[in-house]
């Protein structure tokens, strides 16, 4: 069974900073970290691989600036097998769509896997798209917001989906497939100290855009290839209010509270 997870580097949001004009993060701004969602990607496939220890391989790919080994790298200490680092900088600018035609280029030259995972979203875009995206260029059925992985064989995944409409979904979904996974998917558990020293020796593939020319033009990659463009970024000032209630009274205090909610729409 071959796993793949798809993983971004992101940057702490709490202290990143927007390029407003420009309409992009400014990524140097603040440290970068492997996005929270797709961390849980990946315990989701360590937790597969550790229950077919024998015939499981898990192979962690992000997009990104060679920086981005720091994020393949500690995957490695929590697990995963082995790390592919896609860095051009014909692949920079690039939006939800020209990021999935980049990564599913870099799949078809990789080999087939039975099981892609990604997270829900990531923290910087909060888009939800890029998982889908892939597996619509690479004609496989997907499925999203997966709370758990009930059972998985070499034909087919069988998956809880998460309230949907007040109702959750049991699919069983034919093999290859992509799963798009929330953070209830299973606990995260924290890398050993020997897997953290392995780490740092590990060997990360590279690919850039000269090894994918058989299986994606220039022009369908980076700034030339989105569609799509960020004009402007602006960031709504926070607005606090507060309202304060003095009553000797309880019931009055009561009364007091119920009135300011009816005038505020609220009960």
């Amino acid at each position: 069974m071959k796993i793949l997870v798809l993983v971004k580097e992101v940057p702490d949001m709490d202290k990143v900073k927007f390029d407003r004009d420009k309409g992009i993060v400014d990524r140097s701004s603040a440290e970068a970290e492997m996005n929270p969602f797709d961390e849980n990607a990946l315990q989701a496939a360590i937790n597969l691989k550790e229950k077919n220890t024998a015939n499981t391989t898990v192979t962690v790919m992000t997009m990104g600036p060679q920086r981005a080994e720091r994020t393949l790298r500690d995957a490695y200490a929590r697990g995963a097998d082995r790390g592919v680092l896609l860095t051009d900088r014909q692949f920079g600018g690039a939006d939800t769509y020209a990021t999935a035609k980049t990564l599913a280029a870099a799949i078809k030259k990789e080999g087939n896997f039975d099981l892609i995972i990604c997270g829900e979203k990531s923290v910087d875009g909060d888009t939800g798209q890029v998982g889908a995206e892939v597996a619509e260029l690479l004609d496989i059925p997907h499925a999203y917001y997966v709370e758990k992985i009930l059972t998985l064989s070499k034909d087919v995944v069988k998956i809880c989906i998460e309230n949907i409409g007040g109702d959750k979904q049991i699919r069983t979904i034919k093999l290859p497939a992509l799963i798009s996974v929330t953070k209830n998917i299973g606990r995260l558990k924290l890398p050993t100290v020997n897997r953290k020293l392995e780490s740092l020796k590990m060997q990360i593939q590279t690919i850039t855009m000269q090894h994918l020319c058989d299986f994606l033009m220039e022009d369908e990659t980076g700034l030339k290839g989105s569609p799509t463009k960020v004009s402007k970024i602006i960031v709504p000032k926070e607005v606090k209010k507060c309202n304060r209630v003095f009553r000797e009274d309880f019931t009055a205090f009561l009364q007091s509270v119920n009135e300011a909610l009816e005038k505020k729409g609220i009960v």
